[in-house]
């Protein structure tokens, strides 16, 4: 079996209304029934096998969000190739390491992106790049859509695929510097959406919205798939530029039932003026997760929206997306939790002595279940760092109470969280040191009114060295997506170290707490 049964399950219902029955709608209006997602995605897989794509290539999908998006992910599926995920949000020299390190063979992108491939297209190892345009704008080195869009719309059905197979890559911030691929495979997808059915009861009479960029799992691979498999239908809202008063709009045009919201985007919301104006008549669960949501905001929206369950959640890419949940019912009185774990998911707390913590003990959270990711691609010792015997080995740090509810105590890697999106210190000081002017660097999270955490640069710089904050900010974005990028430079004679050498960024982050940065740096 692959995901092609995503769009599979319909098209074979008995009930010719179900294939008429919306799958997909952006929040434009532009929608596709599950007949035509399916078609289009079996479209898509002949035309790559036509090009020659085969099982185990690596195709790529650089979108912004769109119905093509899921069509595109499915057929990628259906002819046994492996989807990279790709952030549009990464530079040039990102992009070309992803790419090269996946062995991108294929790469299929909107025309918007243009400007960032052509400097690297050819220095890479992708042998074809083909062009989704709006505008009618195509590339000399890259091949129109209508390579893809034109062709045979019947099943594929000569590819043996195996569910163990793989089918996505998606890359994370690196710890040591460079991203790391975590690799799923057609059996992950299933798993993880069944799990998160048995979880909240999918039933295919949902209308669910994702607010985040597809290349994200918490854009496709929470909610959407879920309810696509059960017959519901996915609103895609625009991949860029939030507005909360144009997805609240959404949310009521559309009649949405279940969505994902970040903390940030909900207190965007709960401070809106005029609130009130907003009846979201139909919403019944709202799904938030990578920080806690302060209780104030959630007793605000049970006072607003009485109707609307909250749900927070836990996980991460490598080790189940959605791991533990807090549902409604536990939102107030376990409000510093993460709550517990998901049907068919183990979690344990693991002392540095390698034993298990006992409840109110703070440990390293591990997880296990059949929606864990089988490891990084082509890293063999990061794989055995943090996969063990099918636990996923999560990196934070955490506790049990003795109602068996999860909370998480802070990191164990060296990690940012900041307007979803999770960032490596270490990626950051990889670029900062190389920098001539720049003798040592160590890079915080300091707190953001509205992102949660900020990225802030502690450096310390050689000699008689000047350079403006402002200066070494725009030497950053040349190598670093925009979210990365420091938004505070501090400057200071130097950096305090452990006898070891290991640089205290408790001290840091105690001193740096209430720097203040600009706010118009985020490029979001």
């Amino acid at each position: 079996m692959d995901i092609g049964h995503f769009t599979r399950r319909m098209y074979i219902a008995p009930d010719e209304r179900l294939k008429q029955k919306t799958a997909v709608r952006e929040e434009s209006g532009r929608s596709w029934s599950f007949l035509d997602l399916h078609e289009k995605s079996n479209t898509y897989a002949n035309q790559l096998l036509k090009i020659g794509v085969k099982k185990g290539d690596s195709v790529g999908i650089l979108f912004s969000n769109c119905l093509e998006y899921f069509a595109l992910y499915f057929a990628i599926g259906k002819v046994g190739a492996i989807a990279v995920r790709i952030n549009f949000r990464l530079t040039a020299n990102e992009l070309e390491y992803i790419l090269n390190d996946s062995k991108t063979k294929v790469l299929c992108f909107h025309n918007e992106f243009s400007e960032k491939i052509n400097p690297i297209h050819e220095k890479i190892c992708t042998e074809r790049f083909i062009c989704l345009s709006n505008n009618g704008k195509i590339p000399s080195w890259a091949d129109d859509w209508n390579v893809l869009s034109n062709g045979s719309t019947e099943e594929v059905d000569n590819v043996p695929i195996s569910i163990n197979d793989p089918v996505m890559l998606m890359y994370t911030s690196g710890t040591t510097g460079r991203p790391k691929g975590a690799l799923w495979t057609h059996n992950t997808t299933f798993w993880f959406s069944i799990i998160q059915i048995m979880q909240w009861g999918f039933t295919g009479n949902e209308i669910a919205m994702t607010t985040g960029p597809l290349y994200h799992v918490g854009a496709i691979e929470d909610l959407a798939l879920p309810v696509l498999l059960m017959g519901g239908t996915v609103i895609i809202t625009k991949s860029r530029g939030f507005e909360i008063e144009r997805v609240l709009k959404v949310i009521e045009k559309e009649k949405v039932t279940d969505c994902f919201l970040f903390p940030f985007m909900i207190y965007d919301m709960l401070n809106l003026p005029n609130l009130s104006y907003y009846q979201l008549a139909y919403l019944k669960t709202i799904y938030t997760g990578g920080d806690p949501l302060m209780p104030w905001a959630i007793e605000k929206i049970y006072r607003h929206y009485p109707q609307v369950g909250i749900v927070q959640v836990y996980g991460l890419t490598e080790g189940q997306p959605i791991a533990t949940s807090l549902n409604s019912k536990h939102s107030i009185k376990k409000s510093k939790t993460v709550g517990t774990p998901l049907p068919l998911t183990e979690v344990r707390v693991m002392k540095e002595d390698g034993s298990e913590a006992l409840p109110g003990e703070v440990g390293e959270i591990w997880i296990k279940s059949p929606g864990v990711s089988e490891g990084y691609w082509e890293k063999p010792e990061a794989t055995a760092e943090s996969f063990c015997n099918g636990w996923c080995k999560t990196g934070d740090l955490g506790k049990f109470d003795e109602d068996g509810f999860l909370s998480v105590a802070g990191r164990k890697k060296d990690m940012i969280r900041s307007g979803g999106e999770n960032i490596y210190a270490a990626e950051i000081e990889d670029v900062l040191y190389r920098h001539e002017a720049v003798k040592d660097v160590a890079v915080i999270g300091i707190p953001d009114k509205k992102y949660i955490e900020a990225v802030c640069a502690v450096i310390v710089l050689k000699g008689d060295s000047k350079i403006l904050e402002e200066e070494l900010i725009q030497y950053s974005k040349q190598f670093l997506a925009s979210y990365k990028t420091p938004k505070k430079v501090i400057f200071v004679d130097d950096i305090p170290r452990t006898p070891s050498g290991k640089v205290k960024k408790f001290v840091l982050r105690d001193m740096y707490s209430n720097c203040k940065q600009e706010e118009d740096f985020y490029g979001v």
